[in-house]
């Protein structure tokens, strides 16, 4: 059987095979020439008590014992010919939904209102550069989603959402380092997200499914009380046995037309707030207690939160050696977020800080009804876009003058490509969010010596943390609570969070989809 241990060592010896091999070896008292083969099944930093170690978990084979290939097997059929079902939305839960239904012996549609990752580059570049917005082609709309122009984050690791291995080994069959297999906070980065995602469509192609982009949904088919197919704008009608619906949180026109349709709709807390940039070379200081950061280390990541009267207030989305990105999805807003390379080598680190909304903040606005989250979400986009000085540019202050109340005059170079608008974000800002902000802001000062510094910024508004509004299903079937062949997943469906979690929805809707035509 093959053994499981722990070991720790620095940082320039575990990226050192023979170094980790004498430390296995002395670790359970055996020669190093027994060690047939190792591999590492958990990696991460230590970096709380002075010094920076790395802990390793590797799994070890000695002498003559077989070695075990644990990794998870795909077997994609050829489903040219296969019941079809229609997929809205080439995110992570739509595309891993396709993938799944492959495996199942389903063809899967592929609806897509937004661009390939080739074209939408290009309408990236037009948005950075010309600062001309393509409302269904940019940041947050496209094949992909809004994770393939992110930093790629991987941190899911609740096993009850399920097997969230086989998410990262067909992304490691795609394309992407298989050192997400292993690290404890993986990431792909936003260079290479793109190819891979452009192979998970090929493998879509290859076997018989169908991709349709620039194709915007703009009703649900219903007939004898079951979805069987979706409208488009063009007027084209496509039917399919079931319709899974994975349209990502900022496609806010599919709420509004689930709710013209008399489709069931929740709303649900969210959060909102502010991105925040320092220096990286502060953050790694901080982080590393002053030590040099070697080509062995990673740029310093962190995670804070604090609570303040009664609601969280949390880093979101931390983007070490990354870069801030306008991901408005309309043009009458500015909406900021986060991104990093692969190899996180910017000067800057970056992360939304946000803070937990409730139903019960939004009193001032019930007369929206079930869209009060999302009307609170577009009031404070247009208002950035006011202060931003109404272009693309974002509203921006020094952190220490954001919490003690002060004009900021002059603001630090920043990543933000479109540039920024010195704005007193500490008044216009709701006074439920600002308040905790600028506690949350003093707490975190508390806890990171060096954070609460004026050569950091803040730049608004961080408001797609995730969706204010959830699509009912039921628990077992997965199907609509009230519209049997709906299948809500992802992120804008309000049961996921991120690259990992989305693509594990989309993966058990897939299943339930099976059962369901089965």
């Amino acid at each position: 059987m093959p053994h499981d241990i722990s070991i720790v060592l620095r940082p320039d010896e575990a990226a050192n095979e023979t170094a980790v091999v004498r430390a296995i070896a002395r670790k359970i008292d055996i020669p190093t020439d027994s060690i047939r083969h190792y591999y590492i099944t958990r990696k991460s930093i230590d970096a709380r008590k002075g010094k920076v170690l790395v802990n390793l978990c590797v799994r070890v084979f000695i002498g003559e014992e077989k070695i075990i290939d644990e990794r998870p097997i795909f077997n994609y059929n050829d489903v040219r010919n296969a019941m079809p079902v229609i997929i809205v939305g080439a995110g992570p839960a739509g595309l891993f939904a396709a993938l799944r239904l492959i495996e199942l012996g389903f063809k899967p549609i592929v609806i897509e209102r937004g661009k390939s990752v080739s074209h939408r580059k290009r309408d990236i570049a037009m948005l950075n550069r010309e600062h001309q917005l393509n409302p269904d082609s940019n940041y947050a709309f496209g094949e992909g989603g809004a994770g393939t122009f992110s930093d790629g984050k991987l941190y899911t690791r609740s096993k009850k959402r399920g097997d969230y291995r086989r998410i990262l080994q067909a992304l490691v069959d795609h394309g992407a380092d298989p050192a997400i297999l292993y690290e404890a906070h993986p990431h792909i980065g936003t260079n290479r997200l793109p190819g891979i995602i452009t192979r998970i469509r090929e493998t879509i192609l290859q076997h018989g499914g169908e991709v349709l982009f620039s194709s915007r949904v703009t009703e649900i088919i219903i007939d004898s009380g079951q979805a069987v197919g979706v409208k488009l704008a063009d007027g084209q009608r496509i039917n399919g046995k079931a319709v899974i619906l994975a349209t990502g949180h900022s496609a806010r026109d599919i709420y509004h037309m689930l709710h013209n349709q008399s489709i069931a709709l929740e709303a649900k807390p969210f959060a909102m707030g502010v991105r925040v940039e320092h220096p990286q070379a502060l953050i790694d200081a901080i982080q590393y207690h002053g030590i040099p950061r070697s080509e062995y280390l990673p740029a310093a990541a962190y995670s804070l939160v604090h609570q303040v009267e009664g609601r969280g207030v949390y880093s979101f989305c931390m983007c070490p050696g990354g870069f801030i990105v306008p991901a408005a999805t309309g043009t009458n807003e500015v909406v900021v977020n986060g991104m990093s390379p692969s190899d996180r080598n910017s000067r800057w680190a970056n992360s939304g800080i946000v803070v937990e909304i409730r139903l019960d903040d939004l009193a001032g606005y019930a007369q929206h009804g079930i869209f009060a989250g999302l009307e609170f979400q577009a009031e404070l986009e247009r208002l950035a876009k006011q202060h931003g000085g109404y272009g693309v540019q974002a509203p921006a202050q020094r952190l220490v003058d954001f919490v003690e109340g002060r004009f900021s005059s002059n603001l630090p170079a920043c990543s933000y490509h479109p540039g920024l608008n010195s704005s007193e974000m500490h008044l216009w800002l709701p006074e439920h969010i600002g308040f905790r902000l600028r506690e949350g802001f003093k707490a975190f000062g508390k806890k990171m010596k060096g954070f609460l510094t004026n050569d950091a910024v803040i730049l608004g508004v961080e408001s797609r943390t995730s969706s204010p509004i959830r699509i009912p299903r039921d628990p077992e079937t997965l199907q609509h609570s009230h519209l049997s062949g709906l299948f809500p997943s992802g992120e804008g469906a309000g049961y996921a969070g991120g690259i990992v979690s989305s693509a594990l929805d989309g993966s058990i809707v897939a299943d339930a989809v099976a059962r369901y035509v089965s």
